[in-house]
């Protein structure tokens, strides 16, 4: 038995947290043959005095983008027939019209399969391919990117939330040292004599198992 064939869907929100209703939505009226997925890693160049290397500090990570191209077909041959120039504004009207109420375009998921996107429109280039007589257009492509949307709160704890720049809470575990510890948060080992200062140990070259060590924001560029 043949699967279900579902259509690639668009909807569109107006508050940024994706709660109530869709506004509106667009489904596709051919799923892309394919996609592209752009995932973006920054790294800031450290060099430190007298140095010839450049070590890659780690930056951010970019909102994913993705690619589509979308068909429209008003010739009736191979589904059912519409008017291609008010397929395309529909689509322009969902993905990317200055929306009064929020002053702004609004927040769409994308929803294909597996992939479950909150995004937003980046650019739509609109290819019309075949006309009638009196000009009006029977095909067209829209090739069309959408950004990554995540919400500033979300979106900050994800990127920080192993960040040296925030202070950490470790329970010591059987095996655990100082210099280990100082390279899984910090990602360098160099950094254990200010934990220890900071936890105000004495004895630090032998942890008990149980105590909790804090791990303060420290600055991991320093030369």
């Amino acid at each position: 038995m043949s699967a279900e064939l579902k259509k690639l869907l668009i909807e569109a929100y107006t508050e940024a947290d994706y709660s109530g209703s869709p506004a509106d939505s667009f489904k596709a009226m051919f799923n892309p043959n394919t996609y592209s997925q752009k995932y973006e890693v920054t790294y800031k160049e450290e060099q430190g005095e007298g140095d010839t290397g450049s070590p890659q500090v780690y930056g951010q990570i970019k909102p994913q983008e993705y690619s589509f191209e979308f068909l429209f077909d008003g010739t009736g041959t191979v589904a059912e027939k519409v008017d291609v120039h008010d397929a395309v504004e529909h689509f322009l009207e969902v993905t990317g019209k200055h929306d009064g109420e929020i002053h702004r375009p609004r927040y769409l998921k994308i929803s294909w399969g597996k992939l479950i996107s909150k995004c937003v429109l980046k650019s739509a280039d609109i290819t019309y391919t075949l006309f009638k007589p009196d000009g009006s257009p029977l095909r067209a492509k829209v090739k069309a990117s959408f950004a990554e949307n995540i919400e500033d709160t979300l979106r900050v704890a994800e990127e920080r939330k192993s960040s040296p720049d925030l202070t950490h809470v470790r329970i010591v575990q059987q095996g655990d040292t100082l210099p280990l510890l100082s390279q899984r948060i910090y990602g360098t080992p160099q950094f254990y004599l200010q934990i220890a200062e900071y936890n105000n140990l004495n004895h630090f070259r032998k942890l008990k198992v149980g105590t909790k060590l804090y791990f303060p924001p420290i600055k991991t560029n320093t030369p």
